[in-house]
């Protein structure tokens, strides 16, 4: 199935207006409310497509385009809906604010107690995480760019007083999420004979090599970015003295939400009081890879052209900017680790500080090189290599390759990865994480790794994949009742699979939603040039000019009109084929070709009239 985001994403936002807007007023149901991750993601579901592309802008409705209205039209009008995203933004900002007045990020339903018969506390439920930190990152800054658009013409005062409250809580929620991401930043140091230590040195090493030639390695490796960690990261969690001793191992990333002991950050904004935290000095993968996603959107161009950061809040940025640019590093290094194979291609990747093991943790390490890749000029080799990984992830996945009977690849699926969130017992019963979304981080990844690819063949390799899981992703939406068109009918792909008591997740929609804003962003890119196709289209230009200007040495009569308005519209055809040469070579032979087409065609019909006279 191809990938076709303008349509697909009008099919997903009319399913949304379907189920979310009850007689044209929003209804959170009784999901919403309980977990500012779940609400988030299912505002940006709207938002993020009508911020990232062009054609499905709501902040001006004289520009909405008529299939766009059409989505949206049980939600109302193209001039009311505008209007009520602003009050809907603004319940959600009041639902999601503490009764102290800070921002709150809960987790909600998304936690869960490890053991089924113990109840997690209020207070667990209220614990930030990572998720909403991010995702609110990307909320805020879509609504500050909607707003200032939006606000830009004379509004009713009642529209004007909700978006002049949405503005201040979105800002203020903005510069709590960015502070609390610095806060949840962590580094953990670990000596290389501790089971942590060895557990990454045999990661590193593959069995090829000892633990002790494999610190080594590691230590000479990563010692100008251990230098740079300890002398520049001031904000957050103090990360110096674990980094004090040159022979310990060391990761970074960011923990599942606020890490203990983490000193508030300075900042002048009125943001309300900080919370303690609560998470061990571990980083998670997983939500290193959601913390990244979320920081980049700091420094797209249209944060930057619109002016969406204050002062403090562009400090506050870069901060994160330079954790972002360590944790690439430090992880794209381990993922191609060595000489030969890489760690990344040893699948499934065993994490060190929780001691698990899946293909979804290959998939996170593969997302952050995806990331560097992107930030850096990236060899043909480490491309095709990453390619030959996604590839063997949606294998091992079993979305490109059939399910055997009783299969634990399908708890990819369902009920999906579950992570131990270390440090939340301090509460009450541990808590744990789910990833059911497997598939849609692979689609987006691939689609990501397709846009950076210059080779035609590993593009078509990916274009290939991408469509296969995608394939894969929209069998799975819902086919009845009022999620219809929505995220995640599992059991229509792996009917074995558990049962469910969650039919929809927003989750999920959101990830497909991405994957679809990505497929876009990879569709408005030029086209790889082939430089083989370049040369032949410069040889059947030659000989196309030349045969044109022979034809053109013929006399052509009054009477032969047609003949003349033939030889013009070669010329301009011919002009065109040399325009689009150096982007288009295929396009240019194609055009060069149907030009050939018509002189042999002309200088036929000529020989055939001269013999005939």
């Amino acid at each position: 199935m191809q990938i076709k985001p303008r349509q697909q994403l009008l099919d997903i936002w009319r399913a949304i207006a379907r189920h979310s807007f009850a007689d044209g007023a929003w209804d959170w149901g009784e999901a919403g409310g309980r977990s500012s991750v779940a609400d988030a993601e299912r505002l940006l579901c709207l938002l993020y497509p009508a911020t990232e592309i062009p054609a499905f802008r709501l902040d001006d409705p004289d520009t909405t385009d008529r299939d766009v209205q059409d989505a949206l039209s049980r939600a109302g009008s193209r001039l009311e809906v505008p209007a009520k995203l602003v009050t809907v933004l603004t319940e959600f900002m009041r639902t999601h604010t503490a009764e102290d007045k800070r921002p709150s990020f809960a987790g909600g339903h998304y936690y869960f107690a490890r053991d089924t018969a113990d109840e997690l506390s209020q207070e667990q439920r209220d614990l930030g995480v990572v998720d909403s930190f991010s995702l609110s990152i990307t909320l805020s800054l879509a609504t500050l760019g909607f707003l200032k658009i939006y606000m830009s013409k004379p509004r009713k005062a009642e529209t004007q007083a909700l978006a002049d409250e949405l503005k201040v809580a979105t800002e203020k929620r903005l510069t709590a999420s960015m502070v609390s991401l610095l806060r949840s930043f962590t580094v953990n140091a670990f000596d290389a004979e501790s089971p942590q230590g060895r557990t990454l040195c045999r990661l590193l090493g593959q069995g090829q090599v000892s633990d002790r030639i494999v610190a080594q390695q590691f230590q000479r490796r990563f010692k100008s970015l251990r230098a740079t960690i300890r002398d520049s990261i001031s904000l957050g969690v103090d990360v110096a003295e674990g980094l004090s001793d040159e022979n310990q191992l060391f990761e970074c990333g960011w923990a599942w939400g606020l890490v203990k002991d983490a000193p508030p950050v300075r900042t002048s904004e009125e943001i309300g009081p900080q919370p303690d935290g609560v998470a061990k000095q571990v980083p998670y993968l997983y939500f290193t890879v959601v913390a990244l996603d979320g920081i980049q959107d700091l420094f797209s161009d249209r944060t930057l052209t619109l002016g969406l950061l204050n002062t403090e809040q562009q400090r506050l940025a870069e901060a994160l900017r330079l954790r972002w640019e360590i944790t690439q590093q430090y992880w794209s290094g381990i993922a191609r680790f060595g000489d030969g194979t890489w760690p990344l291609e040893d699948i499934p990747w065993r994490t060190t500080g929780q001691r698990l093991e899946s293909e979804y943790f290959s998939l996170s390490v593969a997302a952050i090189l995806v990331h560097d890749l992107v930030r850096r000029r990236a060899t043909d080799d480490d491309l095709t290599r990453t390619v030959g990984v996604m590839e063997r992830l949606a294998e091992r996945g079993r979305i490109t390759s059939r399910p055997v009977v009783d299969d634990r690849a399908v708890e990819l699926h369902n009920p999906g990865v579950v992570l131990p969130l270390q440090g939340s017992d301090a509460l009450g019963p541990p808590m744990q994480w789910r990833m059911p979304d497997f598939s849609a981080q692979l689609l987006k990844r691939t689609i990501q790794l397709c846009a950076l690819s210059r080779s035609i063949s590993s593009h078509d390799r990916l274009l290939r994949l991408a469509e296969r899981i995608f394939d894969h992703i929209w069998a799975r939406r819902v086919r009845g009742g009022d999620t219809a068109g929505l995220w995640d009918n599992v059991h229509a792909v792996y009917p074995d699979s558990p049962p469910r008591d969650w039919p929809l997740s927003w989750s999920v929609t959101e990830r497909v939603t991405e994957c679809m804003v990505a497929a876009r962003q990879l569709y408005t890119q030029p086209p790889i040039r082939s430089s083989q196709l370049t040369v032949v289209a410069r040889d059947l230009l030659s000989e196309a000019t030349h045969l044109l200007g022979n034809e053109q040495l013929e006399p052509t009569s009054t009477a032969e009109g047609s003949r003349g308005m033939a030889l013009k519209g070669v010329e301009v055809k011919l002009q065109r084929a040399r325009q689009v040469l150096d982007e288009q070579p295929g396009t240019s032979c194609a055009l060069t070709l149907d030009v050939l087409g018509q002189l042999d065609a002309l200088a036929l019909a000529r020989r055939t009239a001269s013999r005939g006279v």
